[in-house]
């Protein structure tokens, strides 16, 4: 029972051994953390606006994905949540394009916001949907798209709740517009994940 135990967490836990090492003591989990944050922080500055929806283009998703496969469902959690409460505190790490704070907690794109240690939990979860004839990219790829589907329907959800709108007019301005875009932070986070995975095996 206790082999099979550890073969499952080796399977589920990204083959990374610096990171493995840091996870053993409270400061090297905390470095982590707060490095996930800014990774996500650095990405959310990467925006653009667009004029016909409230919200703007971002590399946000990606860094959330692959905090997400890096990190492993639990810690990745934490670390969105860490991540929100230092947008709450003031600190500038959501995109420029809102008002920030709080009040960024509280506007239009807030339900992306809400949705990141959702989303970051379930592409945790790329190890555990690898199967003997799936890769590493493969199960990746599998995870992102879930995780990817729980941010548009968390941040759709709340636009259409907050502005009254139907699913049509929501489905044009909240997940049609960036659906190719998303589709390609789900490869580019796969990808780096799936090359680090082979590197570290190498």
């Amino acid at each position: 029972m206790h082999s099979s135990t550890a073969a499952s967490l080796a399977i589920s836990r990204p083959e990374l051994p610096l990171l493995e090492s840091a996870r053993q003591t409270l400061p090297g989990r905390i470095i982590i953390a707060v490095s996930a944050t800014a990774l996500v922080a650095a990405c959310a500055h990467v925006s653009l606006h667009l004029p016909f929806t409230p919200v703007p283009l971002t590399l946000q998703d990606f860094a959330v994905l692959l905090v997400g496969l890096v990190l492993g469902p639990t810690a990745a959690f934490s670390a969105m949540l860490l991540y929100l409460a230092e947008g709450a505190a003031g600190l500038p790490v959501f995109t420029p394009q809102g008002p920030g704070g709080i009040a960024q907690l509280m506007g239009p794109t807030a339900g992306f916001l809400f949705s990141y240690p959702f989303a970051a939990a379930v592409a945790g979860l790329a190890g555990s949907f690898k199967r003997s004839t799936m890769s590493s990219f493969t199960s990746a790829v599998v995870a992102g798209t879930f995780a990817t589907g729980v941010i548009f329907t968390f941040g759709a959800g709340w636009i259409s709740h907050t502005r009254f709108l139907n699913a049509t007019a929501v489905w044009y301005i909240a997940v049609a517009p960036f659906l190719f875009g998303a589709a390609a932070k789900i490869v580019a986070a796969a990808f780096i994940f799936g090359s680090t995975r082979r590197w570290t095996r190498s």
